[in-house]
């Protein structure tokens, strides 16, 4: 959804945005924002969460609580019941299920399970972007909104061909929302590593990456066997070097599909009419 000047574009009687970017660059904060602005936020992370992954989260609990003998026959008797709490703001449930590769004594799951759990997520997170033009008119139709940002996880570009213009996610988007990339530094980008090794976030490879990423690092660390892999460094060095992957790419798909604000402009919006004015400005220099 391209603009022919930002007048045109702040006179529409309704908005509908796609936010993009890597994790942790302040899609969330923004949209959290302009939900008390009136603005319906739909969550792509939250919809694959509880929609489409939903419930291998919770049998993924329940295989946990049967290795309790005390909570196994509770369990089978129907006595209690588990259930997953994610939310917008807290997507653990989700991190937790997808989990990270490498030894099993320190937490981390076989490769092979690894990447089964990572092709749920593929399938899962196309599902929850192509519903966004079906939410864009649930929202102003069932809840009155006539506004709508769409916060998508950092995982988008990996599951979008850029080259490709009939790409379903990419048309389902485009067709409905302005896409627009919230642009970080290298100076941003050090401090989402420090915060993912805090705050590990729901992650996403693309198989031939993950692979290579994998060999890669077990043999810079001298590493034989894939049981041997200490998933909490892999999982930090890994979301490193997935970030530093996916910025050109992010940058691509907003030059042919969208506009580019940068996040440090973003973080000091404090209201929906300056978000508008924020979208405005990109559309001016995307025309100059």
């Amino acid at each position: 959804m391209f603009f022919d000047s930002p007048e045109a574009f702040l006179r529409a009687p309704r908005h509908a945005v796609t936010v993009f970017g890597m994790a942790g660059v302040g899609k969330t904060r923004i949209s959290g924002l302009l939900r008390q602005n009136e603005w319906f936020h739909y969550s792509a992370d939250y919809r694959i969460g509880t929609r489409y992954m939903g419930e291998f989260i919770v049998d993924n609990f329940k295989a946990e609580a049967m290795k309790v003998p005390f909570l196994r026959e509770l369990l089978r008797s129907d006595s209690i019941k588990i259930d997953s709490n994610i939310t917008f703001s807290n997507l653990d449930p989700l991190s937790t299920y997808l989990g990270r590769p490498g030894d099993v004594a320190l937490g981390g799951l076989p490769l092979a399970e690894y990447q089964r759990r990572q092709e749920q997520h593929r399938v899962a997170e196309v599902a929850a972007l192509q519903d966004v033009p079906y939410f864009i008119g649930r929202a102003d139709s069932l809840y009155g909104y006539g506004n709508f940002i769409a916060d998508t996880g950092g995982s988008l570009i990996e599951v979008v061909d850029i080259d490709n213009p009939n790409d379903p996610v990419i048309k389902a988007l485009t067709a409905s929302t302005l896409l627009l990339y919230i642009r970080g530094t290298e100076k941003d980008a050090a401090e989402l590593v420090r915060r993912f090794k805090q705050s590990p976030k729901p992650m996403y490879y693309r198989p031939p990456f993950l692979i290579e990423k994998w060999d890669e690092f077990k043999r810079l660390n001298g590493v034989k066997a894939d049981e041997s892999v200490d998933p909490a460094a892999f999982g930090a060095w890994g979301f490193e070097a997935l970030l530093h992957d996916r910025l050109p790419r992010y940058q691509a798909l907003a030059e042919r599909y969208g506009y580019v604000v940068e996040a440090s402009d973003l973080a000091t919006v404090r209201d929906g009419d300056e978000f508008l004015d924020l979208v405005a400005g990109a559309i001016g220099r995307r025309m100059r």
